[in-house]
C-alpha cells in the first residue's frame, strides 16, 4: 500500500512552504509584535493570491476542489513557522461547514469572499462547562426566523471575524447557524491567550441567525475536523521545535564537545522525536479518514491525545535542552512552547480524550 502524498498534495505543501517561508521569520514576528499586530495581513493576502484559502472549496466558488488533507498540509506549515494568520479559524472552523452543509445560496454568497481573502470567518463551538459537541447555547424559532442566546468562549479569530458559524441546541438536537458578527445582540469580548493571538468570548442575546444545517450529526463532524486541524498545526510546531533543538545541541559545546554527544541529551531528544512521529502518524491517519468519509471519531481522539500529551513532552524537552536561551524572547523557540499550550487545551486536553476513547472501547464490548 502507498501512504505517500499525491502529486497535487505535495504541490500544495511546497507552495505553502514557499509562501509562508518567504514572508515569516523571527525578525518578521518580532516586528509584528512590536507594532501590536496579531495578524500578518501581508501573508494573508499572499495566501489568498496563491489560492490556498480556497484550496478545499468547490471550484465554482473560487476554490481548487481538493480535500481535507490538503488543508492539513497548509496548517502544518502555518504551525512550522508559527504564522499569525486566521487560516485555521476561517478555513476549518468557518468555510468547511459552509461548503459541506450550506445551501447553494449560502455557498454562492459566502465562499467566494472567503477564497479571495476578503471575508474572515470562524466557528464558535467551545463553551465553559460543556463539551464542544453538546452546546448549551439555545436556538429558538419564531415566525420562521431563528435567534440565538448563549455564550461561546475562546473563539479563534473571534475579534477579527465578520462571520460566525455557531453551534446551538434546538428541539431536534445540535444544529449549526451562520451569524453576522455585527448583528444586534452579538457581543464580542477579547480574550488573550498564551500565543499572543487573541481569541474572543462571544455572547448572543436573541441574536438573529441563519440556519446552516439541523442535521444532528453535522456538529460532531465539524468538531472532528477542528481537532484534526489543531493536530496538523501541532505537527508543524513540534517538528520545528525539534529541528531548532537538534541544531542547538549539535553546535553548543560543553567540555570541548557538542551537547548532542552526551548520552542524556541524546536520549531526551530521541524521546521527543518518537513523540513527534506519533503525532505525525496519528494526525495523517485521522485526516485521511476524514477526507475519505470513513468513521474517524476514534482516530481523531487518538490524534488529539498525542497532540496534548506527547506535544507537551516535546515542548518541555526542547526548552530543557536549550537551557536559558530557550526562554529568551529574542530566540524563536518560546513561540513554539506557547503555541503548544494553546494546542494542548483547545477542544479538550489529554484526559478528556482518553475518557472519550475509554467510552468507545466500553461500548464496543457490549
Amino acid at each position: 500500500m502507498d501512504f505517500s502524498f499525491s502529486e497535487e498534495q505535495q504541490a500544495v505543501r511546497g507552495l505553502a512552504t514557499q509562501v509562508i517561508g518567504d514572508t515569516v521569520d523571527n525578525d518578521r514576528l518580532r516586528e509584528l509584535r512590536a507594532a501590536g499586530e496579531h495578524v500578518d495581513r501581508e501573508l494573508w493576502r499572499k495566501l489568498a493570491d496563491a489560492g490556498l484559502l480556497g484550496i478545499a472549496l468547490p471550484e465554482q466558488y473560487g476554490g481548487s476542489g481538493q480535500g481535507f488533507v490538503s488543508v492539513a498540509l497548509v496548517l502544518e506549515e502555518i504551525g512550522r513557522f508559527v504564522a499569525p494568520v486566521p487560516y485555521y479559524a476561517t478555513v476549518v472552523l468557518g468555510a468547511d461547514p459552509i461548503a459541506r452543509f450550506g445551501s447553494d445560496e449560502q455557498r454562492s454568497r459566502l465562499l467566494p469572499r472567503i477564497a479571495d481573502g476578503s471575508l474572515v470567518c470562524t466557528g464558535a463551538y467551545q463553551e465553559s462547562g460543556s463539551a464542544a459537541d453538546d452546546p448549551y447555547t439555545r436556538a429558538e424559532r419564531s415566525d420562521g426566523a431563528w435567534t440565538l442566546s448563549g455564550q461561546k468562549d475562546f473563539v479563534p479569530a473571534g475579534v477579527d471575524a465578520e462571520l460566525l458559524v455557531v453551534s446551538a441546541r434546538t428541539d431536534r438536537g445540535p444544529a449549526l447557524f451562520v451569524v453576522e458578527a455585527a448583528t444586534a445582540g452579538v457581543g464580542v469580548e477579547r480574550q488573550d491567550t498564551t500565543t499572543g493571538i487573541p481569541e474572543a468570548r462571544i455572547t448572543f442575546e436573541d441574536a438573529a441567525a441563519e440556519l446552516l444545517t439541523d442535521d444532528p450529526a453535522a456538529l460532531a463532524s465539524v468538531i472532528d475536523r477542528a481537532m484534526t486541524g489543531l493536530c496538523a498545526i501541532g505537527l508543524g510546531v513540534f517538528e520545528a521545535a525539534l529541528k531548532l533543538t537538534a541544531e542547538y545541541v549539535s553546535t553548543r559545546r560543553q567540555f570541548d564537545k557538542p551537547l548532542a554527544n552526551f548520552q542524556a541529551v541524546g536520549q531526551r531528544a530521541a524521546d521527543a522525536y518518537i513523540d513527534t512521529e506519533a503525532i505525525r502518524l496519528t494526525t495523517w491517519q485521522a485526516a485521511w479518514r476524514l477526507e475519505q468519509g470513513l468513521p474517524s471519531a476514534t482516530e481523531v481522539a487518538i490524534a488529539k491525545y498525542w497532540l496534548a500529551e506527547g506535544g507537551q513532552r516535546v515542548a518541555a524537552a526542547a526548552q530543557h535542552l536549550h537551557g536559558g536561551i530557550g526562554v529568551d524572547r529574542a530566540y524563536p523557540l518560546h513561540r513554539h512552547y506557547l503555541w503548544a499550550k494553546w494546542l494542548q487545551l483547545s477542544l479538550g486536553g489529554a484526559s478528556e480524550h482518553l475518557q472519550r476513547l475509554g467510552a468507545v472501547m466500553a461500548a464496543a464490548t457490549q
